[in-house]
């Protein structure tokens, strides 16, 4: 049986410790964009009825999602998204990945 590199394998590890999820991504980027808390930040909260956001903190959240993920929202698909799972559902579905 061959020694297992406990190195490598610590290492891995805390490289999995400090990844932030798409999900996490997501909350870290609303709570900065709309002062909120990230216990706030559960996934049917609306933006506008639970966050307080008004259309113009929406547009520009959504800015930032875009900048953020690399991706382009267009404006029909803007209209759709109004909770935080909706942007989760949007980004998973063009295959966004963060890490």
């Amino acid at each position: 049986m061959l020694p297992r590199n406990r190195k490598a394998e610590s290492s891995q590890h805390r490289r999995e410790e400090t990844q932030v999820t798409l999900e996490e991504k997501v909350i870290e980027i609303i709570v900065d964009q709309l002062e909120v808390t990230a216990e706030e930040c559960v996934p049917e909260a609306s933006f506008i009825d639970d966050l307080g956001a008004d259309s113009l903190d929406l547009a520009e959240l959504l800015l930032e999602m875009e900048d953020t993920f690399d991706v382009e929202i267009p404006t029909e698909d803007l209209k759709k998204i109004r909770k935080i799972q909706d942007v989760i559902d949007y980004l998973k579905a063009r295959n966004v990945t963060w890490d």
